[in-house]
């Protein structure tokens, strides 16, 4: 029996390795696949059992090679975890492993004793909805508290107190057992009873903290995994959106030359059969940018067709380096029209439309300039230069997918010299996002 001060550093210490082993596994990628996935294979779930009995098991073996020190010792509340997470059988073949050290020690009422809490605790777990085991509290007080108020306004039976009481049981059958059979089961013996309230308590504190701990990052996961899908249901309304803008006004210029130029609207009908085809393929988010390349020249060879090639000119300065680069699907095809709506059509002459591309840091450098009309010197923000977010349909579908596959990560600016042009200039990771 240790002494009362010894004890309750102990209970501390018991505390301490508790947190900081779950800690230490809740960071492990490869554990948060295992413990969160909706369903686990029977590899998983013994891999599972291996990253959580191990490290544990160790601390058994501490506690029965070196003397006085039994807070390493928590494979009584491990084996409650494994049942309430993982069911009966799986928490049974992690209590065996947990008993190796201490049956080798000679304490051989640890086997049976473990094997009978990973059944009760794992029948447990059958019986209640997962969300009630995740959500069981550690600070005892707390969760009487709690169950005392809920109760007072509409009476119900509670089964996270039942788990409470569950451990609470189980700590004192062990105590009893232990000490009715010295040396045969460890347990920790109070000289007081109310040392022996805190026994208690610590086991369902020792219990409760890995569950609040995992459920921490459970719930972080899950927020992460909702950004996720709303980015992407984001993404591909944009992209809804921008696939008929497109569609649009190709037609309109079909429209045009139907009547004067047949042979060339029939040109544009072609060719406009081809973009089609690449649109309605399954897309990625990302495509390298040769195919981005490869999909706007379809439909520089529509502008061009309906312009006149004196008119429209197209220039490319492409680093070959950037070529395999991932970048946004329909990236620059929004840009190269808004070029030619607002920045060429309004000029006689026409003018000149030059792509380049470019690494900077390891950032993919875009730009796509225009020697048009550029942007009205009433819509300038400041003298001479005009640095401006972009307006219309496809500038702003352009820079707000950026800013969902990218975030902060990613730049997009207009910079615009009114009758000189206008030119946009966007800086992206290259690499994809997450």
């Amino acid at each position: 029996m240790l002494e009362p001060k010894l004890l309750l550093i102990t209970l501390l210490i018991k505390l301490g390795v508790a947190a900081a082993v779950s800690s230490a596994l809740g960071r492990s990628r490869s554990f948060q696949r295992v413990l969160f996935a909706e369903q686990r294979r029977p590899g998983q779930q013994f891999q599972l059992i291996l990253l959580i009995c191990i490290p544990l098991a160790l601390g058994v073996w501490v506690r029965v090679t070196v003397p006085n020190f039994y807070a390493a010792d928590i494979a009584f509340e491990t084996t409650i975890i494994l049942g309430v997470l993982l069911g009966p059988l799986s928490a049974m073949l992690g209590a065996i492993l947990l008993s190796i050290p201490s049956m080798l020690h000679g304490e051989y009422l640890s086997l049976p004793f473990y094997l009978l809490v990973a059944l009760i605790a794992g029948i447990y777990a059958r019986l209640v909805e997962p969300e009630e085991v995740w959500s069981f509290s550690p600070f005892v007080d707390l969760s009487i508290y709690r169950w005392v108020r809920r109760n007072l306004r509409q009476p119900r039976f509670d089964r996270q107190i039942l788990l409470l009481l569950l451990i609470l049981g189980l700590e004192v059958a062990r105590e009893w057992l232990s000490h009715e059979a010295p040396r045969s089961l460890f347990a920790l013996h109070a000289p007081n009873w109310p040392l022996r309230v805190c026994v208690w308590a610590c086991a369902a504190m020792v219990v409760g903290l890995p569950l609040k701990i995992w459920n921490a990052i459970r719930i972080e996961l899950k927020l992460e995994e909702q950004k996720r899908l709303l980015l992407e249901a984001r993404f591909d309304a944009l992209q809804r959106q921008i696939n008929p803008h497109f569609l649009f006004n190709t037609l309109n210029s079909i429209a045009t030359l139907i009547r004067v130029r047949p042979e060339q609207a029939r040109e544009l009908i072609v060719k406009l059969a081809s973009i089609l085809r690449t649109l309605l393929k399954d897309h990625e988010s990302y495509v390298p940018f040769r195919e981005e390349l490869n999909f706007t020249e379809d439909y520089l060879g529509i502008e061009v067709v309906r312009f006149g090639a004196d008119k429209l000119r197209v220039i490319k300065e492409i680093e070959p380096d950037t070529l395999d680069l991932p970048v946004p699907s329909m990236l620059l095809q929004p840009l190269v029209e808004n070029s030619i709506k607002h920045g060429l059509e309004p000029r006689i002459a026409g003018g000149t439309i030059t792509l380049r591309s470019r690494l900077e840091n390891g950032n993919l450098v875009i730009e796509v300039e225009d020697d048009g009309v550029g942007i009205a010197p009433e819509r300038a923000l400041r003298t001479g230069v005009l640095a401006h977010t972009g307006n219309g349909i496809g500038m702003r579908n352009v820079r707000e997918r950026l800013e969902v596959l990218y975030g902060t990560s990613a730049d997009f600016e207009i910079t615009s010299r009114p009758g000189r042009g206008t030119r946009v200039t966007m800086h992206m990771p290259g690499e994809p996002a997450g």
